[in-house]
């Protein structure tokens, strides 16, 4: 039996699904660094931290979608990526995610509790990483 030179991935949320299918290569946000995804690759299971997540498809196209947190589980018959937020990187609204960041950074100049500190924290870099992404994207 020849192995498959694609990989199946699942990206889920508390959403839905936002895209299953066979691809070449998987590009994740992990928390200690950006990984590379490939067929046959070792079984892991990893957190993701907000950043932009590409699948490689088998003709060489390349899809980016933006995830605010999660987890990566690689097993030998495919990706499941299960994320706190996750959309396609086309459908990032760059006024929602500036308004969020200034609201944030507001929430964090006041005297706040540690959870609404944490939560404040938690907002301003989902924002900051859509930011990044969306200037990421106009260069390309």
């Amino acid at each position: 039996m020849a192995d498959s030179p694609t990989i199946h991935v699942d990206i889920v949320s508390a959403e839905g699904e936002i895209f299953s299918g066979d691809v070449l290569r998987v590009f994740a946000p992990g928390s200690q660094g950006e990984l590379g995804i490939a067929p046959r690759h070792a079984p892991l299971l990893t957190l993701l931290k907000a950043g932009e997540l590409r699948v490689q498809t088998p003709d060489g196209a390349e899809q980016s979608f933006f995830v605010g947190g999660g987890a990566l589980e690689v097993q030998p018959k495919g990706v499941m990526v299960l994320a706190d937020t996750a959309m396609r990187a086309a459908d990032l609204d760059e006024a929602a995610a500036v308004a969020a960041k200034q609201r944030a950074e507001e929430a964090l100049k006041g005297q706040v509790d540690k959870v609404t500190e944490a939560e404040a924290l938690a907002e301003l870099t989902r924002a900051v990483a859509q930011i990044k992404l969306l200037e990421k994207l106009r260069k390309r």
